[in-house]
């Protein structure tokens, strides 16, 4: 009996698929195949439902997307009869017992197998029970080339279904999991301690391969790992960067018997960066993939000399270079000199084009023409949101007129309680700190003035002027304006919607934390009837837990308060 360990070399392809382009995912993959091939790889796992892209929502109820997606699967299996690596790859398959989440193994020109996700998720920003139909059955082994694989897909491995268990129980030796999952602030070490979980659960390693780039508003970062049967981190491949990495495996045979524990002793270990970083790279990430896969030349935004738009704008040439971001000034007559400065600073430290249009002409036009149907009534709100809504007009003038996006400005704080105006500074495309509440716009501002992450095309040093971070900040739609006139201060306000939103706490719990009782009832007030104007609001980047959009499905009409 051979004590010689066996070997087997597993690629993991860190992919960033466009859901719906099936012929470029299907090219994505043959190049990553290749490319495992040169690295001498047997196997090569890709990322879940890859052909079809993540998550593909309602284009797998359209009979042409499936049959598409099959297809390009049959093709890419049969690229296998060239003797070079086998495939795991997700795809939508039609079959008897429904339309399912799956994946195929191919190897010498054939499908081996195929196996379908179990455990469907139904929460937060998934809902593949809207166009899925579980697995018929707990999947068993796949043999391939002598190794038993275990395949659970993504949430097979968060849930309670037992899929794990049962695969080492049915002979499995290896778990490999294909992950479409999202990114939120520390989700990597969510992930790790859920399959350190499962590892100690079943005695076997799992590697953990997961989906990277933006679809809409969701961020999928990457950091594939692989965890050992000893529950040590075997390997770490970066997070928010594309490539394919060769991890080895190796078995060694146990006494009296054929077969032995795997390990991997060798793959990439790269280092996770820390929360701004992080948060700075998903965001410029969407920003990036946004734009792209949308085919935008490049984007336009109006700089107003506050830190929102400054960070916006950083973000633009971080994601894009300096020469696909143009910012606009529209003063007005309230628009202090600071502001002029520091906007010209900001576009003059970022290499951006800058403009002034001034909305003077339009604004006034606008109180002419709504001279009569306002007579005998005050100045206040109204004439104020005129000047945004001048604003917004001129920019998607500048977007129709030259095919740019507009990027919208609006952090998570003003969204939650109304702060914004619909058909003004609500304008835009896509929105890159849809989810930051202020307080964290201000730390990645920080963050980002002294350093330059992965992948920016942006200037290194001072990028957002000092004076930005430093002012108070304001509106400027009238005298003397700043937002601390109509909110709380940020730190009270952005630990009050924290409570409200991500945690569901209600009003007596959130004042036991200290905040006036009178303060949270007007928030949670705010937040509730700015629920019509979130519903217009442009797509944008998910960082927390719970995102206005996806996760977050609150009715418009809706009386309810907690009064407690």
């Amino acid at each position: 009996m051979s004590t010689a360990p066996d070997v087997l070399r597993i690629a993991v392809a860190q992919l960033n698929p466009i859901v719906g382009d099936v012929a470029g995912n299907l090219a994505k993959a043959r190049e990553a195949r290749a490319d495992a091939a040169r690295q001498g790889a047997d196997l090569v796992l890709y990322t879940e439902l890859f052909l079809a892209g993540y998550p593909p929502e309602d284009l797998v109820l359209k009979p042409a997307f499936l049959a598409a997606c099959e297809k390009a699967a049959n093709d890419f299996a049969a690229d296998t009869a060239d003797g070079g690596p086998g495939i795991i790859i997700g795809t939508p398959l039609k079959r008897k017992s429904g339309t399912h989440n799956s994946v195929i193994v191919a190897d010498g020109g054939k499908i081996l197998a195929e196996r379908y996700k179990l455990d469907l998720p139904n929460y937060g920003e998934f809902d593949e029970k809207r166009v899925f139909q579980a697995g018929p059955h707990m999947p068993g082994p796949v043999n391939f080339r002598g190794v038993r694989l275990g395949i659970p897909i993504c949430e097979d491995i968060w849930g309670d279904l037992g899929v794990c268990e049962t695969l080492a129980e049915s002979g499995a030796e290896i778990l490999l999991v294909p992950n479409g999952s999202p990114y939120y602030r520390a989700k990597v070490d969510v992930r790790h301690q859920i399959v350190i979980k499962q590892v100690v659960e079943t005695g076997l390693p799992m590697l953990y391969a997961n989906q990277l780039g933006g679809q809409d508003e969701l961020i999928f970062d990457g950091a594939s790992f692989a965890i050992n049967a000893d529950h040590t981190l075997a390997f770490q491949m970066s997070q928010f960067e594309e490539f394919v990495a060769v991890s080895t495996w190796k078995r060694r045979a146990a006494e009296g018997s054929d077969h032995g524990a795997w390990a991997c002793i060798d793959g990439p270990m790269s280092k996770i960066p820390e929360k701004q970083e992080a948060d700075y790279r998903a965001c410029m990430l969407g920003l990036r993939d946004y734009v792209n896969k949308n085919g935008f030349k490049n984007v336009v935004l109006g700089l107003s000399g506050g830190i929102d738009s400054a960070i916006c704008a950083a973000l633009a040439v971080d994601a894009l270079g300096e020469e696909r971001v143009r910012c606009v000034m529209m003063p007005y007559r309230y628009t202090s000199k600071d502001s002029l400065k520091d906007a010209e600073d900001c576009a003059r430290m970022l290499g951006c084009r800058y403009d002034i249009v001034p909305i003077f002409e339009p604004v006034e036009g606008f109180l002419h023409a709504l001279t009569q149907l306002f007579e005998g009534t005050k100045e206040g709100i109204t004439e104020e949101n005129l000047q945004s809504r001048a604003r917004g007009t001129i920019l998607m003038a500048i977007s129709n007129k030259f095919g740019s996006m507009v990027v919208t400005t609006g952090n998570k704080s003003e969204m939650s309680v109304g702060y914004a105006t619909l058909y003004g500074d609500m304008n835009g495309g896509f929105n890159p700190i849809k989810d930051l509440y202020k307080m964290q716009v201000y730390a990645l501002s920080a963050w980002r003035n002294g350093h330059v992450p992965p992948g920016a095309l942006g200037p290194s040093g001072e990028v957002i002027p000092q004076n930005i971070i430093d002012k108070a900040p304001s509106a400027e739609l009238r005298e003397n304006q700043t937002d601390q006139d109509s909110l709380p201060p940020y730190p009270v306000l952005d630990d009050i919607l924290e409570c409200l939103v991500e945690n569901e706490m209600g009003v007596d719990d959130i004042v036991k934390r200290g905040h006036p009782r009178e303060t949270v009832s007007r928030v949670e007030h705010l937040l509730y009837v700015a629920e019509y104007k979130r519903r217009q609001a442009a797509p944008g980047v998910k960082i927390t837990k719970k995102n206005f959009g996806r996760d977050r499905r609150y009715p418009i009409t809706n009386k309810f308060r907690d009064r407690g």
